[in-house]
């Protein structure tokens, strides 16, 4: 019988925030991965990174600041430090997880490189707040290099990075050759890292891509059966923070569009998850996304927790 291919998209609760958090919650990550593998599954996943990845920055940039013999790091390079350490934790956490239920499949990260549109009106409004708070004065160096910064009242300054949309993934190919070879593969963590192609040549860029879109694209690579993305949320809603809030449990694209159009996403967290969810089973009833809470992914796989989103139709 053929496999039931999944992309699996992580979000913070996975990861926690500081390294301890970090080595903890991993284990709970991957008994939900465990718990799709034994379902006899192949599973692709991807995570956040937003805490880590401004971790990194700021020490890199803070220890180029104490030493003039280094050089402020691109946000690039902490993009993929980040998938480098985080893949390590989240790889080895997994692979103890089957290994203590008998079974030997092998897991293994790739570092994962994004394709993004060097045009997209998302470099000319950065959105992602990353780093520390800096004074005015450090502020106006970041300017100076040709960064963004905000302005939070009463804090200080923070540097702003533009979050555009992926287009393609560069290392697709073998991040589908080690699914087909049974492996648990984790890619494309924080979204990817974004890079500018010129010819032959990938130009790191100055930006965060969500990892919800990065996953939605990934899935449809591999021509995924389901997306599924675990957060800390039982199911998406409407008219949150109202008298008139509504669970949704099931929805097609079209129902999203509609919904995302009266603005009843937050575009910085709901938002991405529900459109690259849509976008992923738009005009394919054979495919489903689900987004569900991090612990109920077994329940999730079979639709029977979480907001579901495919075509009307689709069998479920």
């Amino acid at each position: 019988m053929k496999k039931k291919k999944i992309v699996v998209a992580l979000g913070h609760k996975a990861l926690g925030r500081a390294l301890p958090e970090q080595m903890a919650a991993v284990k709970e990550a991957a008994k939900a991965i465990a718990d799709l593998v034994e379902e006899g599954c192949q599973v692709a996943v991807s995570h956040s990174n937003a805490p880590q990845v401004g971790m990194i920055h700021t020490a890199l940039n803070e220890f180029g600041k104490a030493h003039q013999d280094y050089t402020f790091a691109p946000m690039s390079v902490c993009s993929a430090m980040s998938q480098g350490y985080i893949g390590y934790d989240l790889q080895n956490a997994i692979r103890e997880e089957l290994r203590n239920r008998g079974r030997m499949e092998n897991v293994c990260t790739i570092i994962t490189q994004v394709i993004v549109d060097p045009y997209d009106d998302a470099f000319y409004q950065p959105m992602k707040v990353i780093g520390r708070y800096m004074t005015a004065q450090e502020a106006a160096a970041e300017e100076a290099r040709g960064n963004y910064v905000v302005e939070e009242k009463g804090k200080g300054f923070r540097r702003i990075v533009p979050a555009p949309r992926p287009k393609d993934i560069v290392e697709i190919e073998a991040i589908r050759a080690l699914l087909d070879a049974g492996q648990v593969v984790i890619a494309c963590g924080g979204g990817g890292i974004p890079v500018l192609q010129q010819k032959n040549r990938l130009k790191g860029a100055s930006a965060v891509i969500e990892k919800d879109y990065t996953s939605g694209i990934m899935a449809g690579l591999l021509d995924a059966d389901m997306l599924l993305i675990l957060t800390g949320r039982e199911k998406m809603c409407i008219n949150y923070g109202t008298d008139q809030v509504r669970e949704l449990d099931l929805v097609t694209p079209g129902e999203v569009a509609g919904y995302a159009a009266a603005g009843q996403f937050p575009r910085a967290s709901i938002l991405p998850k529900m459109a690259a969810g849509a976008s992923f089973v738009s005009g394919r009833p054979g495919r489903v996304a689900v987004i569900a809470e991090l612990s109920r992914a077994r329940e999730a796989l079979y639709e029977k927790t979480g907001t579901v989103i495919k075509e009307t139709g689709s069998d479920g």
